[in-house]
């Protein structure tokens, strides 16, 4: 039996997954061993799990439900074929293996080759007919050698998974066979000019030279299907001008494709820079018909360490519990970082602009640790002053200022066993920066007005959305104790950086504040969708869920409709062609001549610019900014001058 699903609608269609033992949850949120990013499906939607006799799926009380066979289900045994229906996804459930067809390919030498052209089809080439050997041949013959040698070819090759100890054996068993001075496994890399695997070697095993590849030969192999014989490359018309082939002085070469169900999944690279030794034909049906028989091998061989891989990097995020949302690569690599960093105790520094989560990823590093019992404590370094900073994060003791009538922890003594989470590091004075660096050294401080040092036991993890490095390089960061913050650093990306996360985000904000303003169910147009997915946001996830907020207090309906969006959000220009991008684009292009017109009125004077349009002169500079008018006022004939004159006023201001 070989339990899997087949993808066959949705957003995963032609995709399959391997179904393990035990149980699978399917849903939108990326800790399910099946995440499929649509909004129709709940975070956690259904259950397939495996029992003795089949398997069996459970609906997880999810909003839509789920269906098999188009019948709504609750719990449902499973047969082979039934279709399961969750959200737009339809999935196909396979138990067992299908018949498979044989595949078909050809073999020919190029056209450019100096010996004639021939083709090969796979039933014509002998090494896989040995009966027709038996009765054509004699035991001592060399074809009769070759076939031993490609039968125990095929022994070695079919019993063996790990795809470099493969490799390594199928390249050992055509040098003794084959007169090649260095030999090559290359796997197809999806377009990839360095392929996905290259493994290479040279007849001698303990030569430490890297082996040239020319990758125009690999890839046209690769490309058209067809094996390259060059018996004398410097004499061949097609060969000799491959510039790679010329430099290595390479005599003579063989490249092979490997072919799985009619699609070429790479190729054996082979070949000689001794004149005395020349491929033949021969040496090329007997790589051919090694080819044949080791490209399933290689391929189960890939397939399998793609697999492993994949699975200890969904081990790792489906045991990591988070409150942040998305499934885009970004988001991802995130997760699998938070994963990795999570059971350790280095000080992590967190960095990205304001809005992207920073602290959310904080609280899942802290959940996910071994500390997850003990406190996490957070302080914002800008958000309190300096001269109260310091007693917040390291207490005082009474008497020590006025004001302090007793004793009081500091906020790194309360999170002793846990974590202290720092957030705009950046901001924190030159003189605490000290203090905290001793912390990082020695686990103890003083508090303020003390004399006894304090032993802490805390993990650091601190966030900034300055860049660090060169606060270091300005002299307003201590470079010793950046080095200490940054032992494990992560870049959160902008909202702009991951698009794709922005509806799933924007489903959930809406949701959530249906329910905390216990309003009516609403939903976004698809319209005010497509506003949301070319917004910038500046202000990243916060901005946008202040967005959300705002919108579903305006809007008058029971769809969120692009009108109802801030106004910051409407000023950017639509692509869609729709009814609604229409008029909202008219209404930018009229903004824009109205902004353009008072400013040639004004002769460039923003402020009276701003006065004759009645709005705030802030305000007009961020019209221009998101209209992207910087560009118009620049290159205009007529606002040229006024742009000059303006020039040349601020210069002498600045002067001044």
């Amino acid at each position: 039996m070989n339990p899997r699903l087949l993808a066959i609608a949705g957003p995963l269609k032609d995709s399959t997954f391997a179904l393990p033992n035990g149980e699978i949850h399917i849903g939108r949120d990326p800790s399910n061993l099946l995440s499929i990013s649509d909004p129709s499906l709940s975070r956690r939607h259904c259950a397939l799990s495996r029992e003795s006799d089949g398997y069996k799926i459970r609906d997880l009380d999810s909003r839509n439900g789920t269906s098999v066979n188009g019948v709504a289900v609750k719990e449902a045994r499973l047969r082979h074929g039934d279709q399961i229906a969750v959200g737009d996804s339809i999935f196909l459930l396979l138990l067992h293996e299908e018949a498979d067809q044989p595949a078909t390919t050809r073999v020919e030498y190029e056209d450019s080759l100096t010996q004639a052209t021939a083709q090969l089809r796979p039933q014509d080439v002998l090494y896989l007919q040995p009966e027709r050997i038996l009765k054509e041949f004699p035991a001592s013959s060399r074809v009769a050698r070759n076939l031993n040698a490609l039968l125990k070819i095929s022994r070695v090759v079919h019993s063996i998974r790990d795809l470099d100890e493969l490799q390594e054996q199928i390249l050992n068993l055509i040098f003794e066979i084959v007169p090649a001075e260095r030999g090559a496994i290359l796997l197809d890399g999806k377009g990839d000019p360095n392929f996905a695997s290259a493994f290479a070697r040279h007849r001698v095993a303990k030569s430490a030279l890297p082996v040239p590849i020319s990758r125009t030969i690999a890839r046209q192999v690769m490309q058209e299907g067809l094996a390259i014989l060059g018996a004398d490359v410097p004499g061949s018309n097609g060969l000799a001008g491959v510039e790679s082939l010329v430099s290595c002085q390479v005599r003579s070469l063989l490249c092979v494709p490997l072919t799985v169900f009619q699609k070429v999944t790479g190729c054996i690279y082979l070949d000689t820079c001794d004149p005395s030794s020349r491929f033949d034909e021969d040496h090329l049906q007997l790589v051919a018909a090694i080819a044949g028989t080791s490209a399933v091998a290689l391929e189960n061989a890939s397939r399998m360490r793609w697999l492993e891989q994949e699975n200890l990097r969904l081990s790792a995020e489906i045991n990591l519990e988070h409150n942040l949302i998305g499934d885009s690569p970004r988001m991802k690599e995130v997760y699998q970082f938070l994963a990795r960093v999570a059971p350790t105790d280095a000080n992590v520094l967190l960095q990205g602009e304001s809005g992207t989560g920073k602290e959310l990823a904080a609280r899942a590093v802290h959940r996910n640790s071994p500390r997850s019992s003990k406190p996490f404590v957070a302080i914002n370094c800008a958000a309190i002053p300096e001269g109260l900073l310091e007693s917040e994060l390291f207490g005082h003791e009474r008497g020590a200022f006025t004001g302090a009538v007793a004793q009081k922890k500091g906020r790194l003594e309360i999170a002793n066993g846990g974590v202290v989470f720092l957030d705009e590091i950046g901001e924190l004075a030159p003189a605490l920066q000290v203090k905290l660096l001793r912390v990082l050294q020695e686990r103890e401080f003083d508090r303020v007005g003390g004399v006894r040092p304090i032993s802490v036991d805390i993990r650091l993890i601190a966030a900034t959305n300055q860049d660090l490095a060169q606060a270091v390089k300005a002299g307003t960061f201590r470079k010793d104790l950046f080095y200490r913050l940054n032992v494990l650093s992560l870049v959160m990306p902008a909202l702009r950086e991951r698009r794709e996360d922005i509806p799933m985000l924007a489903t959930y904000f809406v949701a959530r504040y249906i329910k905390k303003l216990n309003t009516k169910a609403k939903k976004l147009s698809p319209e005010a969708m497509q506003r949301l997915v070319n917004y910038d946001w500046p202000g990243n996830v916060r901005e946008l869920e202040n967005a959300i907020e705002s919108a579903l207090v305006l809007s008058l309906s029971d769809v969120i409709q692009p009108e109802d969006l801030p106004e910051s959000i409407l000023e950017k220009a639509v692509t869609s062609p729709s009814e609604g991008a229409k008029y909202h684009n008219q209404v930018r292009e009229a903004k824009k001549q109205l902004i353009l017109d008072a400013l040639e009125e004004t002769k460039l004077n923003y402020t009276e610019a701003a006065q004759l349009l009645g709005v705030h002169v802030n305000y007009l500079h961020r019209l221009i900014r998101n209209l992207d008018l910087k560009d118009t006022l620049r290159s205009s004939p007529s606002l040229r001058p006024a742009a000059e004159q303006s020039h040349r006023r601020d210069s002498r201001q600045l002067e001044t």
